[in-house]
């Protein structure tokens, strides 16, 4: 019954079937409560329920265990695979999950499950071979000198309390292939034998820990060479420092970032200049690298990621980075690096993301970039790259994020942007049977992620990068129209041309970009009206136009009108948010205006006018008149003679 689209509960009448000996009910749309199957199909050997919407308790699926006879008697339970993994369940598992003694293979993964788990619960579970509960809020509390009843392959249990010491249990599991004890709160450093031990594991995850001191260079066992790999080591978000550890060339994913390894990187790449890797993934962004990228890349032909960002690295790129012909992934953001984009970057035709941004790189953006078909991400913001945009980028028709601000190009935005088929439908195709940009051999454990600047800050992308698009040439000196094709982006959500010195008005049909959710436009030279259309942009939640030479009306809309009223400032706009006032007949107001000019310039003259005549009314009889002029002279001597007896 696996994958039919089946939806509603499972009665527990389906106990009653005592002669089954296998249920799979996997990959459908159940819900509601487990059934009670355990306790009473005593001839069931498999039970696979996961990848539904199974909730409540764990254990119901454990109800009846009582019902069991006693271990020993002959009659127990069958059970050798359990599946529950992927469902909505909560709660602890019994201790009467601890009486399975036929059990092999448990998953239980990505559910809600919570609680104190003891040496009981593992008590009869001789056969277990691979446990997989990770990404659930349990607690692990045994004594120190507790020795399993086990002997398993495969441990899955990241995200389980099992610090702060290191659990020294794992030291009994001699057959130890696959361990995950990542988020674990373990601190401390790690004990010699662990390390013994790791040279037979293939797939060790400890990252998200507190784990300190120096990596010893890792091996694998004769044993281990036979099974086959894929050998991975995720020892992420610790402090772990020193030098890095060198790796066998079986190793095809290594990520130890976010950790305070030092000093340069050529030891770890360059010493075995006669070896060919197989290492697929390497991540060491976070640390404290230092000293140039050295150019020996040609040893690592299968690498299809590199991330060596949020370091201190210097100097130039280095151009045996062009022998990666499998690259998909190149992060460098955030160093010191200086100089032009090598040539022969142009060689890694599989790229899907460069992420440079934050260095202090030169020069022109190169037109090979055309040449880079397949690539979705190009970050290059912050850096000092200058020149006109070349219209070989439009050749980039499945690139979804394009950051180039914080540089000094110049000239006008290219016309062709139209080309940018992504950032019309809105979404990247996934190609190749890649599932959603996620590189590792176990999904989930390495996704492709991207820093992008929307709505005025900085986020980060990961499940949902392919459905993101944006473009931000912000502060840079380009010039010119904002090109009408622009509008033709309509799975757009994010657009950012600020401080530029773009001109002319904003595109008419702005309506049509429906997704928009954040535009940035502010500081440039852009006049005329902010178009009426834009109030139908339903999905536009930041919006920035100031200073600007804007004018007219603010387009009323319930979304327009809440936005700060910083939003518009700087321009010669009116209406809300504003406080300035807009008037109904624009005619009218304009007339208006003239008036009131006019009667300020007909005040001064008035005035100019009244002193004249007053002046000439007085002093003209003086003058002209004798008597008058006489008598006025004899009044003012006869007042200054008062004045002074």
């Amino acid at each position: 019954m696996k994958d039919n689209s089946l939806e509603g509960t499972v009665s527990d009448s389906i106990s009653n079937l005592t002669s089954l000996t296998s249920i799979d009910m996997s990959e459908n749309f159940l819900s509601g409560k487990l059934p009670s199957v355990i306790g009473k199909l005593w001839k069931l050997e498999d039970l696979d329920l996961s990848e539904n919407r199974f909730e409540g308790e764990v254990y119901e699926v454990f109800n009846t265990m009582n019902d069991f006879p006693p271990i020993g008697s002959g009659n127990c339970s069958s059970l050798r695979t359990l599946r529950l993994n992927d469902n909505k369940l909560i709660g602890n598992l019994p201790k009467s999950f601890g009486q399975l003694p036929n059990l092999q293979f448990c998953f239980m993964s990505n559910n809600r499950l919570e609680g104190v788990l003891t040496e009981e619960h593992f008590t009869n579970l001789t056969n277990l071979k691979f446990f997989s509960a990770s990404k659930s809020n349990l607690t692990l509390r045994v004594s120190s000198d507790w020795i399993p009843s086990f002997q398993a392959s495969d441990i899955v249990i990241g995200g389980w309390r099992l610090g702060p010491d290191f659990p020294l249990w794992i030291q009994t599991q001699q057959s130890i292939m696959n361990l995950d004890i990542s988020n674990a709160g373990i601190v401390g450093e790690v004990p010699t034998w662990f390390w013994n031990l790791s040279s037979q594991i293939c797939f060790l995850n400890m990252s998200h820990n507190q784990l300190i001191g120096e990596i010893p260079t890792f091996s694998i066992s004769d044993s281990s060479m036979g099974s086959g790999g894929p050998w991975l080591i995720y020892l992420s978000s610790n402090n772990f420092s020193g030098l890095l550890p060198h790796i066998p060339t079986m190793v095809t994913e290594l990520d130890l970032s976010d950790n305070t390894f030092s000093e340069g990187l050529t030891s770890f790449l360059c010493d075995n200049k006669n070896e060919s890797y197989m290492l697929e993934i390497l991540h060491l962004g976070g640390n404290r690298f230092s000293e140039e990228i050295p150019d020996c890349w040609m040893n690592w032909p299968e690498l299809r990621v590199v991330n060596l960002g949020e370091n201190k690295l210097t100097g130039g790129i280095p151009r045996s980075i062009g022998a990666l012909s499998n690259l998909k992934s190149l992060d460098l953001k955030r160093n010191k690096l200086s100089g032009p984009l090598p040539s022969s970057l142009n060689n890694c035709t599989r790229l899907w993301k460069i992420d440079m941004n934050e260095n202090e790189l030169d020069g022109n953006l190169p037109p090979w970039f055309g040449t880079l078909s397949k690539l979705i991400v190009l970050s290059l913001r912050s850096n000092k790259f200058d020149g006109e945009l070349a219209p070989e980028l439009c050749k980039l028709n499945e690139l979804q994020i394009l950051d180039l601000a914080n540089n000094n190009l110049f000239g006008a935005i290219p016309r062709c942007v139209n080309n940018f088929t992504a950032m019309v439908n809105g979404r990247k195709e996934i190609r190749d049977g890649d599932d959603e940009m996620d590189y590792s051999y176990y999904v989930g454990v390495f996704r492709e992620s991207a820093r992008v600047a929307t709505k005025g800050n900085m986020y980060q992308y990961d499940t949902i990068l392919s459905l993101f698009t944006s473009m931000d040439l912000s502060n840079n000196n380009l010039s010119g129209n904002i090109p009408m094709s622009l509008t033709s982006l309509v799975g757009l959500r994010s657009l950012n041309f600020s401080h530029n010195q773009l001109t002319s008005s904003i595109p008419r049909d702005i309506d049509k970009m429906k997704v928009l959710e954040s535009l940035d436009i502010s500081n440039n030279q852009l006049s005329g009206e902010i178009p009426q259309s834009i109030s139908s942009l339903s999905s536009l939640s930041y919006l920035n136009v100031s200073h600007n030479n804007l004018s007219g009306q603010i387009p009323v809309s319930t979304q327009l009108q809440s936005f700060s009223p910083f939003s518009f400032t700087g321009n010669k706009l009116c209406g809300l948010p504003l406080v300035k006032r807009c008037s109904k007949n624009p005619e009218v107001e304009n007339e208006e205006e003239e008036d009131d000019d006019n009667e300020v310039e007909w005040f001064y003259v008035s005035m100019a006018i009244g002193f004249i005549v007053a002046f000439w009314g007085v002093s003209a009889p003086l003058l002209f008149i004798r008597p008058w002029r006489h008598a006025y002279y004899g009044f003012l001597d006869r007042k200054w003679k008062s004045w002074h007896t």
